[in-house]
Formats: structure tokens, C-alpha cells, sequence
């Protein structure tokens, strides 16, 4: 449990002291971030804020897991560096975004086409490679059958695996994404979901099938859930520490290079840890944010009306006469919420299934 206690406070440290360097440094480059003219009148004073902000947190995290290997003499698994396998690459991805909108002055970077071709890349070598590296048990880090709170129901093949994986991580990713709206917005709520993906990775590892002295009914077979704690640890840390710096006024944005990464890493989480379609609670205000610009677009394509003001849902909310910090702050409760109800829907299957 060392690990998990070291890689939480290694991530927080780092972010907390390098988070004002990189806002230093980009400040410097004057790699600041584009406002849309048709958003809220309010957000146009953020105009040159330092953006590219998640390259902190990922720097971060990869070092907190590193550092507390050596610190504690274990060796890493290979569920653990596939997530940051994904994470970085997906980071990669919104860094080019980020970087062509700075250097181009306008709010849209990447093409369409060539975003998404990064991020399927990235996917696609995240799932296949997930299913290799059996353990001595057979265990592979992730599993080509669903998942809710353990695995359930026939197995689906690796090729509508390799499909399912995918738009868990296009969905997470661009859901953050969408989220990343509001200073605090997205590090607040994904510091939720990390602290939760470090509860179930203890639980899972103090309840495994691999332990034969302990292992009974509702046992877990998830190949390396204390690793998988120690990536989510060093994540909320990192997160942490960054929303000290990120929370309003934000003195610097994590934009697409932290957005996508931090979406590839909780798809990438509950892939592993074999709670895929419970991640849909967890992240409960992701799916929420992603589903009011899902029903605004077809209801403007269906009907020609618009549902809310503007979408993204926080945006809505914005123009009602909501203050920046009363939408955060009400948002990160409804995350908390789903965080809780989430946990306690797992613990339920495991006490279930005992």
C-alpha cells in the first residue's frame, strides 16, 4: 500500500511546484489560449490564459509511478503502463491540436480526419496490446468480455473488443473535452473518478481470485488492480495539484493535450480493472455534458430549435445568470454523486456475489 500512498504524493508534489514553471514558460512563448467569439462574454478576459497545461499532469503522473518503483523496489505491470500508454498518447494527440490552434490563432487545430486518425492509432495499439501478456494465471490486462463490476456474459471476440475499446476511449476523451469548459471544471470532477479507481484497485487487489488464502465467491480476476491503484493514485495527485493552479481564476488551462489524456486514462482504468459499463456512472457528469450537446445538435438538425442556450450543458447554465463558480462548484456535486452512488452499486455486486 506503500505505493499507492507514495505515487499520490509524488504526483501532487511534482504538479504543485512544476505547474507555475510551465505557466512561466508558455507565458514566455506566448502559447495562449483562443476564445470563440459566440461563447459567454464572460470568458473572453481569458483570452492569452496559458493553455497546454495537461502536459504537467501527465509529466507528472508518468514520474510519480516511475519514482515510487524505484522508492519501493517493484517492478511495473504491464496493465500499469499500458494506461499510461494511453494517457500519454492521447495527451500526444491534443498537443498537436493545441499547438495548431496557437500557432494558427484559431479555435479549431487538428482536422477533423487527422485527430481522429491520432486517436484511433493510439486506441487501436492500447486494445490490441491489452489483450497480450497473459500472467501465469492467463490473465491478460484486459478482458474481451464485458464488463459492469466484473466480467459478465460471453466472450465477444477480439475484433468487437478492439471496437468496444475504441469508443470507450473516443467517448472518455472527448467527453472530458467537452467538460473542460470552466476553470476547475474537468480536474475537479476527474479527481473524483481517480480517487474512486484507487478505492476499487485496493479493494479488487484485497479480493482477488490470484490470492488463495483470502480468494472466495465475487473473487476479482483483474490481473494487476494494485498497480492499476497506483496509476490512479499518482493521477488524483497530479490532478490535485494541477487544480490549485487551474481553479478560478484559472492562471493556466489543461486544453486538448490534458483533456484527451485524462479521458484515454479513465477508459484505459476501467477497461483494465473490468469495469467498463460502470464508468458511465462514475463519470457520470462526462456522459451528462456529452449527451446535452448529442441532444442539441439533433434537436437543431431535427427540428431547427435548440434545447438549451448553448451547449456544452455548462454553458447553459452560464447564460441563465450563473457565475462561473456556482456552475463548478454545483457540477462537482453531481460528479461527487455519481462517484458515490457508482462505489456503492460496486461494493453491492460484491456482496452479491459472495
Amino acid at each position: 500500500m506503500k505505493q499507492i500512498l507514495f505515487s499520490g504524493m509524488i504526483g501532487l508534489f511534482l504538479t504543485l511546484i512544476g505547474t507555475p514553471l510551465l505557466i512561466k514558460l508558455l507565458a514566455k512563448k506566448g502559447y495562449g489560449q483562443f476564445i470563440r467569439d459566440d461563447g459567454p462574454r464572460d470568458h473572453h478576459s481569458k483570452r492569452g490564459t496559458p493553455t497546454m497545461g495537461g502536459i504537467a499532469f501527465i509529466l507528472a503522473t508518468i514520474i510519480a509511478y516511475a519514482l515510487t518503483k524505484v522508492i519501493t523496489s517493484s517492478d511495473p505491470t504491464f496493465s500499469g503502463v499500458l494506461v499510461l500508454f494511453l494517457m500519454a498518447g492521447m495527451g500526444l494527440v491534443g498537443f498537436l491540436d493545441d499547438y495548431i490552434k496557437i500557432v494558427k490563432q484559431r479555435s479549431l487545430g487538428l482536422r477533423a480526419k487527422a485527430k481522429m486518425a491520432g486517436q484511433l492509432i493510439v486506441g487501436i495499439a492500447f486494445a490490441v496490446l491489452s489483450l497480450q501478456f497473459a500472467d501465469l494465471r492467463g490473465q491478460t490486462p484486459a478482458s474481451d468480455r464485458l464488463s459492469f463490476t466484473q466480467d459478465f456474459g460471453w466472450q465477444i471476440g477480439p475484433v468487437i473488443f478492439v471496437i468496444w475499446a475504441l469508443f470507450m476511449i473516443l467517448a472518455m476523451s472527448n467527453g472530458v473535452n467537452l467538460t473542460d469548459g470552466l476553470d476547475g471544471l474537468a480536474t475537479g470532477a476527474s479527481v473524483m473518478v481517480f480517487g474512486a479507481y484507487t478505492f476499487i484497485g485496493i479493494w479488487q487487489y484485497q479480493e482477488s481470485c490470484a490470492n488463495q488464502i483470502t480468494a472466495g465467491p465475487g473473487c476479482y480476476e483483474v490481473r494487476d488492480p494494485l498497480d492499476l491503484a497506483v496509476v490512479a493514485s499518482a493521477l488524483m495527485g497530479a490532478c490535485f495539484g494541477f487544480l490549485w493552479w487551474n481553479t478560478s481564476p484559472a492562471k493556466i488551462f489543461m486544453g486538448d493535450t490534458g483533456s484527451l489524456a485524462l479521458g484515454g486514462a479513465l477508459a484505459g482504468l476501467a477497461i483494465c480493472s473490468r469495469t467498463e459499463l460502470l464508468l458511465a456512472i462514475l463519470g457520470g457528469l462526462f456522459v451528462l455534458i456529452t449527451m446535452s450537446v448529442v441532444i442539441q445538435v439533433g434537436s437543431f438538425r431535427l427540428t431547427g430549435k435548440r434545447v438549451f442556450r448553448m451547449a456544452p450543458l455548462q454553458h447553459h447554465f452560464e447564460l441563465k445568470g450563473w457565475s462561473e463558480v456556482l456552475v463548478v462548484v454545483r457540477f462537482w456535486i453531481i460528479q461527487g454523486m455519481c462517484v458515490i452512488v457508482a462505489l456503492g452499486i460496486f461494493y453491492g455486486g460484491w456482496q452479491a456475489a459472495k
